[in-house]
């Protein structure tokens, strides 16, 4: 069997991605010859496809796509490591896949899988990235916002890697520095509704439950636990709906404040950070 050198094996990954084991091993199949290592691992890759299925893919990246001001896509495309969501490979899929969503407004993640892009599913797109990277590569969610004025705001948590946060917002009339403004806010303080009146029902009782109990277990009286419960749940409104936070940049003032102050309405926000709900 021929010995490789750590340069060639290196070289090797960079190129495609796979494991440093697996490039070493298909350098010594090949002895040496680095094109035909290349294929050994693409066959490879293919045949590897459907073990890894239960792994997880907790990396990746969020993707934007606008078309004019008033409608934008949000996509998060999901791998195994950092080191393939900052390949070049896996960011040019994910605009393409992005692109897609802007373009065809599938109506959830199957639709979308089965839907034809340049002559392929994009479910096969995502099978033969699968088998080039040599990791699990599957898209988590997608949303559309159409209508008013879309702004977005990406961040990276880390500036060697592609953004792991990525924010819509969605007013009712232009105004970039306030979408601006708001969207950075929504990717730092992570609300999880727009306003106390889009919390559904259930989230609003369970959240009452769990406050009534702590109430009770502070020894509370019996006829002021009503009034304190509404002061908590108040207190959770603030925490987690994006109106009613206080504005980051200016904390004497709530979000919705500011929109308002501003003679605008947010409509809707949606803010994905990868590998979170």
């Amino acid at each position: 069997m021929a010995s490789v050198n750590m340069a060639d094996v290196k070289r090797l990954r960079e190129l495609t991605a796979a494991g440093m084991m697996d490039c070493k091993k298909a350098l010594e199949e090949s002895e040496g010859d680095f094109d035909k290592a290349v294929d050994i691992l693409r066959v490879k890759g293919a045949k590897d496809v459907g073990k890894r299925e239960a792994r997880t893919a907790s990396n990746g990246l969020i993707a934007v796509k606008h078309e004019g001001d008033s409608l934008a896509a949000l996509l998060e495309l999901n791998c195994e490591t950092d080191f393939v969501a900052k390949g070049e490979r896996f960011q040019e899929l994910a605009a393409r896949v992005v692109a897609h969503v802007l373009a065809t407004r599938p109506s959830d993640v199957p639709s979308l899988l089965d839907s034809e892009l340049d002559g392929k599913t994009v479910k096969e797109h995502l099978d033969e990235a699968n088998a080039a990277l040599g990791e699990k590569i599957e898209v988590r969610r997608f949303v559309v916002l159409d209508g008013g004025f879309v702004v977005s705001y990406m961040h990276k948590t880390d500036p060697q890697l592609p953004p792991a946060v990525g924010v819509l917002v969605q007013l009712d009339g232009p105004n970039a520095e306030l979408g601006k403004d708001i969207a950075q806010h929504a990717a730092a303080m992570a609300p999880k509704y727009l306003s106390p009146n889009s919390v559904p029902a259930d989230v609003i009782e369970k959240e009452r439950t769990v406050f009534e109990q702590m109430t009770r277990e502070e020894g509370k009286p019996e006829a002021a636990i009503g009034k304190i419960v509404d002061g908590r749940i108040n207190g959770w409104y603030k925490d987690f709906t994006l109106l009613e936070q206080a504005f980051v940049k200016d904390n004497k003032k709530t979000v919705g404040k500011l929109a308002a102050e501003a003679g605008v309405k947010v409509l809707a926000f949606v803010r994905y950070k990868v590998g979170q709900a």
